[in-house]
């Protein structure tokens, strides 16, 4: 087999000049393994990352047609194999659960997972899917017009997408505040059969806020290691099986797990035949958040997978672990934040304290800067907000023991908030 670059920019152009390559993707007979970048395939940039694969090229495991790289949190790139089968069963399993396939918008950069899946499932479905251009950020008028003309090309079917937490809260926030873009972006989400979010942590009030506006959310679950999404709403797409070790570790196994990395074959995350080592912990729950899909009688008394967060982002403080999730959750609905982050700090006394760090809530069309800025310094105290988080029934090791203003968060990839980045910067 050979490895091939395969160029995927976020335009019409770019994926049609790709076409036939992810059509060789979805086919068993195919002898060469495509890498999607960002750059031509004969930049210097291609060609430096090809070239630190070769010495690798041996162990390309049989059927591979899709090279996809992974970070996780330490930084270092790892390089999932995928091959037909595991991409066919990916997007069999994903149209299924949401009806039957349509057509698809992309908002997402094409050459990450998330993306190259929505491009996949346009393919098998024998769609043309519309891609908007996000090379210069996610802009909401371009997201509003990307989706009506997906809707005037494609006008019988279902219509699909795919969005990262920070988009859908771009969204949220900007209608919120009366913004004409945000207001129309808004409606354009209530278009969409299903909308897909994944990528990183969605938190509950963003989830209510955006199906209150009429958003049909499907929060997924998965990693490149997996085709993508594998869990939808905590409940796991055909095929696909979840465990959950001793130590709380979510293990995920089935029809799309990847095999192996090219670059490091004996990684931990694979001793286990037949299955991939997440760096999630979670539970299982029959009483999380209603999940939107308690109609579908066939989960309708299953447990529902409940992911808590990743192990190495969790805070040991005082001798009790915290997940930072639990704790955007309950912060993200004070109406001064528009979005926050927790983080652990190293603490003399606990091992760690937790910090939140926050970004205003701008005020919106019918509340004025000068009363917003008068009631942020008492809205953002850490007692204040100390008090908020025991409100919401959070032990008091769980309340941010500090509190840092920014105007924005650092992100990273499809839209991730980069959590090291922040650790190192502060």
């Amino acid at each position: 087999m050979q490895l091939r670059a395969l160029t995927l920019l976020p335009t019409q152009e770019s994926y049609r000049h790709a076409y036939p390559c992810l059509q060789s993707m979805l086919r068993d007979d195919t002898t060469t393994a495509f890498l999607p970048l960002p750059t031509p395939a004969d930049s210097e940039e291609s060609t430096r990352t090809l070239a630190s694969l070769q010495a690798y090229h041996n162990h390309l495991a049989p059927h591979t047609t899709l090279i996809v790289a992974t970070s996780g949190t330490t930084g270092t790139p790892k390089y999932a194999q995928l091959g037909a089968h595991q991409l066919r069963a990916s997007a069999t399993a994903t149209h299924h659960v949401l009806g039957g396939p349509g057509a698809w918008l992309l908002p997402l950069p094409p050459y990450h997972i998330a993306g190259i899946q929505v491009l996949l499932r346009s393919l098998a479905a024998g769609y043309e899917p519309v891609l908007q251009d996000t090379r210069h950020g996610f802009a909401l008028s371009d997201f509003a017009a990307a989706t009506t003309q997906l809707l005037d090309s494609t006008p019988h079917t279902r219509h699909y997408t795919s969005l990262v937490p920070t988009q859908l809260h771009k969204i949220v926030s900007a209608a919120q505040r009366g913004d004409a873009d945000g207001l129309a972006a808004r409606t354009a989400l209530t278009y969409f059969d299903a909308i897909l979010v994944g990528g990183a942590a969605l938190s509950t009030d963003l989830l209510h806020t955006a199906r209150t506006a009429g958003a049909h959310i499907v929060c997924t679950y998965g990693a490149s290691e997996t085709a993508g999404g594998c869990v939808y709403d905590g409940y796991p797409l055909p095929g696909t099986r979840v465990d959950i070790d001793e130590e709380g570790r979510i293990w995920l196994g089935g029809d799309t797990i990847a095999s192996g990395y090219l670059n490091m074959p004996d990684h931990i995350a694979w001793r286990r035949p037949g299955w991939f080592r997440t760096d999630d912990h979670g539970h299982w729950n029959t009483s999380c958040t209603d999940s939107g899909r308690r109609d579908n009688k066939e989960i309708l008394h299953s447990p529902r997978l409940c992911v808590d967060g990743r192990l190495d982002d969790a805070i040991c403080s005082g001798g009790l672990t915290i997940f930072p999730h639990v704790v955007e959750n309950a912060l993200a609905t004070h109406p001064a934040i528009s979005q926050v982050v927790v983080i652990g700090k190293p603490d003399a006394r606990l091992g760690e304290h937790v910090t939140a760090v926050i970004v205003p809530a701008v005020p919106s069309a019918n509340t004025s800067v000068a009363a917003t800025t008068d009631n942020l310094a008492d809205a953002l105290t850490v007692e204040s907000l100390r008090h908020w988080v025991s409100a919401a029934g959070l032990p008091p090791t769980a309340a941010p023991r500090e509190v840092i203003i920014r105007a924005d968060l650092p992100v990273k990839g499809i839209g991730k908030i980069d959590r090291r980045h922040l650790r190192d910067i502060l």
